[in-house]
């Protein structure tokens, strides 16, 4: 492993060193300039305002150990009243940006109208800064809890979380499980895992802690920081294709999209993603999973994820055979955002599910469904 491979691993984006195909993008750097320039024109979201809508409202909610965490909240579209509050939770080493397309087309919905819940996690976005002993998905799970407590102190919730923020859930059914019978009536999980259950064939995630190479890049980063920023700064260019190559899946991809996931992740410092690292590694609730069958559940996640391979929905669905499990064709871990009316349709089907009696069609479902 050269030092270079595990400076830009270590420097946030995720499993680069380990996929073999750095060195390759390192020799062509300017070839993977001129990729990124050639996919402007014609790119679909070229004027799309990622990460740039106004909320109805922000505030800052404490967690319980005084972490300011930063929320934002979007009232539906037409002025009418909410019939159930959705919060979504963002995953590893990105912020809620990462949201924007569910957050732009949910809050359309009239049948029935959601208020959105959005924040970053501790250390990630704007939230504030937390020391590596409170760096957990156990602590995850509690400022998921002071975030409802804050927000949907009454009506039904429908939890989504994307990868890491799945876990995060996961952490809170573990805690509070007569939460889930009685005020989440749904969650969805995308594009993550309840651990290395299933060791007999179920591939590990890139973040194993049995994983050596994870672990050593760890402390590498954790012992050079500073080095490891200024080599993500100078390697840009690497960088972005890494992160176009496991974050998304084999096929044409938006460059608006990645710039959007190169800039959550480059936001992320390195002494935030190696706080992190021990406890992703370590995360197993397989157990906890018993706490979600009073909800609705959807398990969603891409064939060609390689953060979180598509077996990890599978053997989720295994301890929860009621859930709804969806297989994204050819889509990569990041499928809320260039799979994202395919992921909106099916949130819109569980939305509905959440709340008895709205059956009915609504603009935004009826143009879901031609995706």
């Amino acid at each position: 492993m050269k030092p270079w491979q595990a400076l830009v691993w270590s420097g946030g984006v995720l499993g680069a060193a380990v996929t073999g195909t750095a060195m390759g993008f390192a020799a062509h750097s300017s070839r993977i300039a001129a990729q990124r320039l050639s996919g402007v024109d014609g790119d679909p979201y070229a004027d799309e305002p990622l990460g740039r809508l106004k909320p109805t409202r922000q505030s800052t909610v404490a967690a319980d150990d005084g972490v300011p965490l930063a929320v934002q909240e979007i009232m539906p579209a037409d002025g009418g009243e909410a019939e159930l509050t959705v919060v979504l939770v963002h995953g590893y080493a990105l912020d809620s940006r990462c949201w924007h397309f569910q957050r732009r087309d949910l809050a359309e919905l009239t049948g029935p109208r959601v208020k959105l819940v959005l924040y970053d996690q501790r250390s990630h976005g704007r939230s504030g800064h937390s020391g590596r002993q409170n760096s957990t998905i156990e602590q995850l799970g509690r400022d998921l809890d002071a975030i409802l407590r804050a927000t949907a102190s009454q009506g039904p919730v429908m939890l989504v979380g994307h990868s890491m923020g799945g876990m995060a859930i996961m952490a809170l059914a573990e805690q509070r499980p007569k939460l889930f019978a009685d005020r989440i009536s749904a969650v969805a999980l995308i594009g993550t895992s309840a651990g290395e259950i299933g060791a007999s064939g179920l591939p590990k995630p890139w973040l194993s802690r049995h994983n050596p190479l994870t672990r050593g890049l760890g402390l590498v980063a954790a012992w050079q920081s500073g080095l490891v920023e200024r080599a993500r700064r100078t390697g840009s260019q690497l960088t972005w294709s890494i992160v176009r190559t496991l974050a998304f899946g084999g096929g044409e991809v938006s460059t608006a999209l990645v710039d959007l996931v190169d800039d959550m992740i480059a936001g992320t410092t390195v002494e935030v993603v190696t706080d992190f690292l021990d406890t992703i590694g370590s995360h197993d609730r397989k157990a906890a999973l018993a706490g979600l069958r009073h909800c609705e559940v959807l398990v969603l996640g891409g064939d060609a994820d390689r953060l979180t391979p598509f077996s990890h929905a599978e053997a989720i669905v295994e301890e929860l055979p009621d859930a709804e499990l969806v297989r994204v064709e050819g889509g990569g871990h990041m499928i809320i955002l260039d799979c994202n009316k395919f992921v909106t349709k099916h949130l819109v089907g569980l939305i509905r599910r959440a709340v008895p009696g709205n059956d009915g069609a609504s603009d935004l479902a009826e143009k879901a469904s031609g995706t």
